[in-house]
Formats: C-alpha cells, structure tokens, sequence
C-alpha cells in the first residue's frame, strides 16, 4: 500500500448494503383493533422491505408501543375499544410533538379527517378506500410530509358551514356521556354495560340526544359531536 493511504473502512464502521437497508427502514406502528385491518396492512407492505409493521390493538398497548418502540410512523383507528384514536393521537403529541401520526377509519366523511388535522395528526385515510392511499400516506408522512387522498381533500375544501356546537350545551351530563361512548364506537349493549343502566334507557337516551340535536342517526350525531369538539 502506498504511503499517505489508508484501507477503505478502516476507520468507523463500513457501510454496505445491508446496512443501507436497516437503516432507511420505516418503523410502523399500526393501532387498531381489528385483526383483518392489521393482516391487510401487513399484506400491503409485505414485499417492500423499507417498511416494519409493529402492532397494538388498543390505546394502552399503542401508547406502551409509542414509547418503547419508538415509530416512525403511527398509523390510528379512531374507533378504539376504551379510549379513541383522538385521545391516543393527543397523547402521543404531548409525549412527542414532532410524532408523525396518520389516522383512518371506515369514515370517508371530510370532517373526520379536518378532526384529525386540527389535533395533529399529518394525514387521514379511509379504510374504504383506495389501498394506495394508505402506502402513498404511510411513505409521505414518514418522510416529513402531509397526506390526504385527493377525493376527502377536495370535499374538505369545498365543505359547507358546519353544525353549530351550540346545541350541545343542551345535553344533560348523562346524555353527554352517552354521546360520547357513541363517538368512541361503542354498541348500545355495551354502553349500557359500562354506565350500569339498562339497555332500554341507553337506547332511549340515544333517541334523546338525536332529537336534542336534530340529527336522525348515529353518522350525523358522530359528525356533529367532532365538530363540536367533543372528541
């Protein structure tokens, strides 16, 4: 070897392909409840080697994965069992305000994903929608950006006035409980369940607090109740 030369990789550590792959790998972290959703997700990342998947199937397992996994990435239901994806996403925020968090759920409804973008989350898909809209999401959000899918961005832009809040204030304490559970997902049954009353004065409350707030359904009461902030 001439003088004034060194070996290649003699000093600090050598940098080879393997490592180039380990270390441009997206940590995942996918919370949700339902298996088939988390067998989907995996299925759709199962050939792109960049990405790990990790798993929570609930808020207190998803945040226990937030601090000791650290992710990349988080992708949230907002339908939880217990807390919902909202509380999670503030939690998580708090705990890290750079968090890079994508929510999604079976709502295609703009106002669902305008949630999700005032509390901090850097994107919203929908689970009924196109599956490359969760891969562009899931790629965008964990290099920095934003991502909505144009079809939800669109409609948000161009969404009318919303529901005045104001009407909330019209629900007792045990009938803003009730709405609340509702928002979170929870059936009726188990509703009754968790604030020890029957299932006909849930349901008879329910009937209250739609009537209370002049929406005929539990899509229209979940839609009125985000954007009164509730959740």
């Amino acid at each position: 070897m001439r003088p004034g030369t060194a070996a290649i990789g003699s000093a600090g550590p050598q940098v080879t392909a393997k490592n180039l792959t380990k270390e441009k790998r997206t940590r995942v972290l996918i919370v949700d409840d339902h298996p088939v959703i988390i067998a989907g997700c995996r299925a759709l990342f199962a050939d792109d080697a960049a990405i790990v998947i990790m798993e929570a199937a609930d808020a207190e397992s998803g945040a226990a994965s937030f601090a000791t996994e650290l992710p990349d990435v988080c992708l949230i239901d907002i339908n939880l069992p217990g807390v919902s994806g909202f509380e999670l996403t503030r939690w998580m925020l708090t705990q890290n305000a750079a968090a890079c968090i994508v929510m999604f759920s079976i709502h295609d409804d703009p106002i669902f994903a305008a949630r999700a973008i005032e509390i901090g989350a850097k994107g919203y898909v929908s689970k009924s929608g196109d599956p490359n809209d969760l891969i562009a999401a899931i790629r965008e959000v964990g290099n920095g950006g934003t991502f909505l899918p144009s079809s939800i961005a669109q409609r948000l832009a161009f969404a009318g006035p919303t529901f005045s809040a104001n009407r909330v204030t019209r629900l007792t304490t045990r009938e803003n409980e009730i709405l609340r559970l509702l928002v979170a997902g929870k059936s009726l049954s188990e509703i009754a369940l968790l604030v020890k009353l029957s299932y006909k004065t849930v349901a008879n409350t329910s009937l209250v607090v739609r009537e209370k707030l002049g929406v005929n359904s539990v899509r229209e009461l979940v839609r009125l109740a985000i954007e009164s902030k509730l959740v």
